[in-house]
């Protein structure tokens, strides 16, 4: 049932598409780095407040790269600080402005080409993705219902849906919880969620009836509005959410979402103190008023939740708790389903996509702390 459910949800890679003026990234290049040891990945991760790195892809040993953006101004000292380790990089991308521009044109082309535009095709803005919602949940009101979890710091709603053949009033039957979009730049995190509603709602097979009868479903397409538009308008590549703190920093806005989460070692671990740095935690677990409604909607339903899927990108990964390495209660369970999701994602894979790789994040990737799928874990989700 899993399985046949992450198939309906698809794999998530990065998509740096359609945008508006790129000038400010003009001169900023992604370099290709090597790496062959833990000791690479943690002198990266240790460069990452430091140099304002932009980590497109934190590498597996041997196995993948990493790809990281870097503004010119700091490209001296990064690949002195690689070539002083011995650490083999290349030139991945020389211009990321010239690099959106040109993404931008072919999305153009691609659209001006469509007779037909679905929505999850494509990257719907915020009101059509809330049109989508209120228009599903009006043609099937007896299965769909939409809720409004408040609003987000500039004052946009905060929507999500609840999908239940019983109102939500069978005990018995699990919740499967999706969130996606915390990181306002991963576009494509949202149009696999709203597929994932088509899917459950308005083109169910036969096969996966199960899925919509005996499961009860929430889904959070959208759960950071304001950057999301914000990445539309002004900085394609802006990542956080759009709270301004003066009192803290007059001239720096947003707090990685992902890093805001109450947990053990919260801004300790993969986030930096520096307001303006795109993995800044924010002063205190929940300040942000976007992953706060997460926690009430987790805590709400905390004892029926049996699967809680953060949906990001990229790199095709399926990863589970604790940030920091540690492992949760039933390491053994989660990373036997894991292994199978990612097994079935790989049949139907791009020939050029890596194969997904499944572990504890923290040990996989890179160390953090205050991320979603922590929290999550931490209130015994998922149960069993």
């Amino acid at each position: 049932m899993m399985i046949r459910h992450l198939l309906v949800v698809c794999a998530t890679v990065l998509s740096v598409v359609q945008a508006g003026k790129h000038d400010i990234y003009s001169g900023h290049s992604v370099y290709g780095v090597h790496v062959r040891s833990k000791a690479h990945q943690m002198l990266l991760h240790d460069l990452e407040p430091i140099l304002d790195l932009d980590v497109w892809q934190h590498g597996i040993i041997s196995e993948r790269e990493a790809f990281i953006r870097v503004a010119p101004e700091n490209k001296e000292h990064f690949l002195n600080a690689l070539d002083e380790e011995g650490i083999k990089h290349y030139v991945h991308l020389e211009d990321v402005a010239q690099t959106l521009e040109q993404r931008d044109n072919e999305m153009n082309s691609w659209r001006a080409s469509r007779r037909n535009r679905m929505l999850f095709n494509d990257y719907p803005r915020y009101d059509e993705i809330n049109a989508f919602m209120d228009r599903i949940a009006l043609q099937h009101p007896s299965l769909v219902r939409v809720v409004t979890a408040g609003k987000s710091f500039e004052g946009r709603d905060i929507k999500y849906l609840k999908i239940s053949t019983s109102n939500f009033e069978d005990s018995s039957k699990p919740i499967y919880m999706l969130t996606a979009m915390i990181h306002a730049r991963e576009w494509v995190t949202t149009p696999t969620l709203l597929y994932s509603v088509h899917r459950l709602v308005e083109n169910l097979r036969s096969q996966d009836r199960d899925l919509r009868e005996d499961i009860d479903w929430i889904i959070m397409p959208l759960l950071n509005p304001d950057g999301y538009e914000y990445s539309h308008t002004t900085e394609r590549l802006w990542r956080k959410t759009r709270s301004h703190r003066p009192e803290i920093n007059a001239t720096c806005w947003g707090v990685d979402g992902n890093r805001n989460y109450d947990s053990v070692n919260f801004g300790l671990i993969g986030a930096s103190s520096n307001p303006c740095s795109d993995i800044y935690p924010g002063p205190e677990p929940f300040s942000e008023v976007e992953t706060a409604y997460v926690r009430d909607v987790l805590l709400e339903h905390v004892d029926r939740i049996q699967i809680f899927m953060d949906v990001h990108s990229y790199g095709n990964y399926i990863t589970y708790g604790y940030g920091d390495g540690s492992l949760p209660p039933n390491p053994v369970e989660l990373h036997l389903v894991s292994a199978v999701m990612g097994a079935a994602i790989d049949i139907y894979k791009l020939p050029e996509a890596y194969f997904y790789r499944v572990g504890n994040s923290g040990i996989l990737m890179y160390p953090t702390a205050g991320c979603a799928q922590d929290y999550a874990q931490s209130i015994g989700v998922p149960s069993r």
